[in-house]
């Protein structure tokens, strides 16, 4: 009879969107105050930076990598859905967000670069561009929207598809990236260096 009241307790989802926003914006801030360059050293922007082990990898706007961003989109998206399912969709892109760009963040630490210098595959890694980190973020968006939207299965297709592909091409993919991450092994170092 009378409408309902609105929930002062539940933000506007505009308000979710805005924190993922405010997130990217601090992300460049953080990566300025940590000295990173604003674009490649080269002095040039490409759309895609076909070399691995290049002076140009991780610094324009899409890589090899690129993929990887993609499926942390889906990932962030179905964990969240699993987590917080009673939560708006705005607020679990916010965290997704939020994880990302504590990733990207971290990654671009010197303790991390050289990690990846010693115990992966990125012997000549040394951090992601400003812009190539913010391209990692707009493209785990991109995956975080394609995940609530498309079916389970569709995503899974894609994901195994660049998964596999992107194994053949490069001898890396997420999965492989966060095994050499967290457990290193000599074993596909050694088969990821023969390329």
């Amino acid at each position: 009879m009378f409408p309902a009241r609105p929930d002062h307790r539940t933000p506007d989802p505009r308000f979710w969107y805005g924190v993922a926003a405010a997130l990217v914006v601090l992300q460049i801030l953080v990566l300025w105050a940590m000295g990173r360059l604003w674009i490649c050293d080269c002095g040039y922007i490409r759309f895609f930076e076909p070399g691995v082990n290049t002076a140009g990898n991780s610094q324009h706007l899409a890589d090899w990598y690129t993929p990887s961003h993609i499926l942390h989109g889906f990932l962030f998206y179905w964990l969240a859905h699993l987590a917080f399912r009673h939560r708006s969709i705005a607020f679990r892109f916010a965290l997704a967000m939020l994880v990302e760009v504590a990733w990207e963040l971290l990654e671009n630490t010197p303790m991390v670069i050289e990690h990846y210098r010693t115990a992966t595959m990125a012997v000549g890694y040394t951090g992601d561009s400003i812009l190539n980190s913010v391209m990692d973020s707009v493209f785990m968006a991109l995956g975080f929207g394609f995940a609530a939207r498309a079916p389970v299965r569709l995503a899974v297709a894609i994901a195994v598809i660049f998964e596999v592909g992107v194994a053949l091409v490069i001898r890396d993919n997420l999965t492989l990236n966060v095994l050499m991450l967290v457990w290193p092994m000599e074993a596909i170092k050694a088969w990821q260096g023969a390329l």
